[in-house]
């Protein structure tokens, strides 16, 4: 009796110890940092309009590309 026990404990307590580090493993791989494209210098700004005119990049001044259309 005392073989039969211990085994099912054994198992139990494997089941669980796997159990526990694929659980680790799943939320470790979801949780990280994520890189934005967002302009720099625009974290100052007061709202969203002025940030994308004072961020640095910015495309604001850019010449307009012209169409032809033949």
């Amino acid at each position: 009796d005392h073989a039969l026990i211990g085994g099912i404990v054994a198992v139990v307590v494997f089941v669980t110890l796997c159990s526990i580090i694929l659980l680790g493993r799943y939320l470790a791989r979801h949780k990280g940092t994520y890189l934005t494209n967002e302009a720099k210098g625009a974290e100052d700004a007061p709202d969203a309009d002025t940030a994308i005119i004072n961020a640095e990049g910015s495309q604001v001044n850019a010449e307009e590309k012209k169409e032809y259309f033949i």
